[in-house]
């Protein structure tokens, strides 16, 4: 997987990430027992989940589930719609306009494939999604992929190989047709 690197447990790396996964445990909890109508609120919960300010025209619908935070760089105009889980250990950049449908699972981390060294710590590898894609409902994107810009990814497709630019891709199949 592209840029997969290993976060050996019992280390002062694996320990803050487990502190920081406990913090945004407790942050989306909270965010997602608010009223949907509790728009400053849920802008104050997600600027802290992220650790900054939330880029323009950031629209996201609970619940959403995000483990770490501090890894997720959206671009502005993003849509993410309900239940939604982003799994950013490993990092995840979503770039300008994209749109996310319900029940899409964004996840960066896993555990070595080798039975003997799956205790050893968790392994993570950045997801990085161009501007203008659109993935449709309940579709998964593993660790190490890259999803260009303008792509189309239809409902219920698993992603573990990068997508090209302006390239449809569907569950069940390769790549569909080019985008115009």
């Amino acid at each position: 997987m592209s840029g997969e690197r290993l976060i050996p447990r019992r280390t002062p790396e694996s320990r803050a990430v487990t502190e920081r996964v406990q913090t945004v445990l407790g942050l989306t909890s909270r965010l997602n027992a608010l009223p949907f109508t509790d728009e400053p609120g849920r802008a104050a919960l997600l600027s802290e989940i992220i650790g900054g300010p939330l880029p323009a025209g950031l629209t996201v619908y609970p619940p959403f589930y995000c483990d770490h935070g501090l890894g997720l760089t959206l671009g502005e105009r993003v849509f993410v719609n309900q239940n939604c889980s982003f799994y950013d250990i490993g990092g995840i950049t979503i770039g300008d306009g994209t749109m996310i449908g319900p029940g899409v699972t964004l996840s960066t981390a896993g555990h070595p494939v080798a039975p003997s060294e799956r205790y050893d710590g968790i392994t993570a590898a950045p997801i990085v999604i161009g501007a203008e894609v659109w993935i449709g409902a309940n579709v998964t994107v593993t660790p190490g992929v890259t999803i260009g810009d303008g792509a189309v990814i239809g409902a219920g497709a698993v992603i573990a190989k990068d997508v090209a630019p302006r390239t449809v891709v569907t569950a069940g199949s390769q790549v569909v047709r080019k985008v115009l």
